[in-house]
């Protein structure tokens, strides 16, 4: 016979036991399907160490060199999850040296949280040992910062931690850890596991969308931002589909729409080419998805105008706050990725828009996804090694769901000029912009999926903001593969220096190491490639080694430095900038 639950008395919970700050802590982190921390150990937060012992099982800590490393590693966690990724430093200079993944996280729109050690309520106000108001130091940078004194009200805090971090526009969360919140002793209830809000459209707004479509004769889509799934993909993609939309992936969001769908158009933003710009300004209708469309992806704020853009403007952005901050749009929609796609997949065009008009739309996109195809074939660079082949080589020679990293430099954008990107979790890149971030993603794709091949291009300057991840790889057994682009320059800078001084190069330049001997040293694999004949078997060596070997193998590319950037040279930047010197 059945019973009605709800006649029952509700189910006594078990008494709480006495726990100390550090295990309620821990013990929050696992009911919130926690199975990874990145750290650098300090004594400021031992009980949240000493609570871990217990539960190896469920957590896997990952202890890093430095704080940065360890930073970026849970922001590339969060980006390939999803999921907040999970940080520990100790104070004072373990935190300042973690900023960096916090700011790279906020302006990526990453879910993650970072703790950090405190002084005891005890010592505050003092400027004692390592002591830094953190509301202060992150206030701008994060999404909620707070200090947690009280060891009772610990799991509201995670609870509440994991919540903002995921909801409206993801982003970081900082935690301050008092010693006297950790070591204290406290018989509080836990705190179920948080459940994400989604914020959809309501269909009014779905309604409108369908009117701004069928009158619109040049559509094109944009995407971008975070919180994208596999089956938001899916449905985005049988959405520009009907509509016949020409799809462009914001600056660094290559990984938003498979590169490879006949509707693609291209990576919109700085060093896009011209015809895909124009596709772009003379656009009548932009719908937007889930991308701020910020200075890098507008150029400026020229190619999308603001505050008033030249084209019809949807802006779907799952932070109201957002929507009309910077762009005035014609309709605002406050929905996130997944649940927009799951809107349109039942959006179908209006009667008229069959037929021939269907065909030109259909016929629109094709187009721009030809243009796109025609920039795939490498260009000409100075020197034995051309950086464009190596890219294409790459790109040729992975699994389609290989994972490629980079930090910030011209030397990223070869890969993103000329590889194709599957979809979601492919690709793993600073928006922000932020050096030293390559090393540490791959390492931290890799321990996520051990069977996902994962290529790190990284810069000479680059690489060696962060090299000494290379520790964590080898202690971790992470086979990845690792490109160094050596040339010896601050290879971005130097470009912006010969356009605006030409000629007064200064502080620019620098001898490095032989960075295949470090590899070796970190029992890993190193090689000096140095024309385009090496490459292809090269490379193939370097991933026959960490996949068998299951760890680092390291390329390094010693190249022309003229070789600045796809179709461009710093001696051809120089001579226009003297040309227009001289014309001035």
């Amino acid at each position: 016979m059945s019973t009605d639950n709800s006649t029952q008395a509700p189910r006594l919970q078990p008494a709480p036991t006495e726990r100390n700050g550090g295990r309620i802590l821990i013990d929050q982190l696992i009911i919130q399907g926690v199975k990874r921390v990145f750290l650098v150990p300090g004594e400021s937060y031992l009980p949240c160490i000493d609570a871990l012992y217990d539960h190896q099982d469920k957590i896997q800590p990952i202890v890093c060199r430095q704080e940065s490393g360890a930073g970026y590693m849970a922001e590339a966690h969060g980006k390939l999850t999803g999921e907040p990724g999970i940080c520990f430093v100790t104070r004072g200079p373990g935190a300042t040296n973690a900023s960096i993944a916090v700011h790279t996280a906020y302006q990526d729109s990453t879910p993650m949280i970072l703790f950090v050690g405190q002084v005891g309520n005890d010592f505050a106000e003092r400027e004692a040992f390592q002591e830094i108001d953190y509301r202060r130091m992150f206030g701008q940078m994060a999404k909620w910062v707070a200090q947690i004194d009280r060891t009772e009200r610990i799991p509201e805090f995670i609870a509440r931690a994991f919540a903002v971090a995921t909801s409206g526009r993801p982003g970081p969360v900082v935690l301050a850890l008092p010693e006297d919140t950790l070591w204290g002793k406290a018989s509080v209830p836990d705190v179920p596991r948080y459940r994400r809000a989604h914020a959809a459209p309501t269909p009014d707004a779905m309604d409108e969308l369908a009117r701004l479509l069928a009158a619109a004769e040049r559509p094109f889509l944009l995407l971008g931002g975070s919180g994208w799934t596999p089956q938001a993909a899916r449905s985005i993609e049988g959405f520009a589909e009907r509509f016949g939309l020409p799809v462009g992936v914001a600056w660094r969001r290559l990984e938003c729409f498979d590169n490879h769908h006949p509707n693609f158009a291209g990576h919109v933003g700085w060093g896009m080419p011209e015809s895909l710009r124009r596709r772009v300004q003379q656009a009548d209708l932009l719908i937007a998805v889930g991308t701020r469309m910020g200075e890098a992806t507008s150029e400026g704020y020229s190619v999308i105008a603001s505050p008033l853009p030249q084209q019809r403007l949807v802006h779907v952005y799952p932070d109201a706050g957002e929507l009309g901050r910077v762009f005035h749009p014609t309709l605002p929609i406050v929905a996130d990725a997944p649940s927009f796609a799951a809107a349109v997949d039942r959006l179908a065009p209006a009667r008229e828009r069959t037929g021939s008009g269907a065909a030109y739309q259909a016929r629109r996109a094709h187009e721009a996804h030809e243009e796109y195809l025609a920039g795939q074939e490498p260009k000409a660079a100075p020197g034995k090694l051309n950086l464009n082949k190596v890219a294409c080589h790459v790109r040729d020679h992975l699994p389609a769901d290989a994972c490629l990293t980079v930090g910030a430099g011209n030397y990223a954008l070869y890969p993103h000029a000329y590889h194709r990107f599957r979809g979601v979790g492919t690709s793993l890149a600073p928006t922000v912009g932020s050096m030293g971030y390559g090393l540490p993603a791959a390492i931290a794709a890799k321990l996520e999926d051990p069977r996902r091949t994962v290529v790190c291009f990284a810069g000479d300057g680059c690489f060696q903001m962060n090299l000494q991840e290379l520790g964590v790889a080898m202690q971790y057994r992470v086979g990845i593969v690792v490109l160094v682009f050596n040339n010896g320059i601050w290879g971005t800078i130097r470009a912006h220096q010969e356009r605006e001084f030409p000629g007064r190069t200064v502080a620019l330049g620098f001898d490095n190491p032989e960075f295949s001997e470090l590899a070796r040293a970190y029992r890993g694999y190193g090689e000096i490639v140095d024309s385009d004949e090496a490459f292809g078997p090269a490379f193939e060596r370097a991933l026959a080694f960490a996949n068998a070997e299951r760890l680092p193998a390291l390329l390094e590319l010693r190249y022309d430095p003229d070789g600045i950037a796809p179709g461009m040279t710093l001696s051809g930047i120089r001579a226009d900038a003297l040309a227009r010197q001289s014309e001035a």
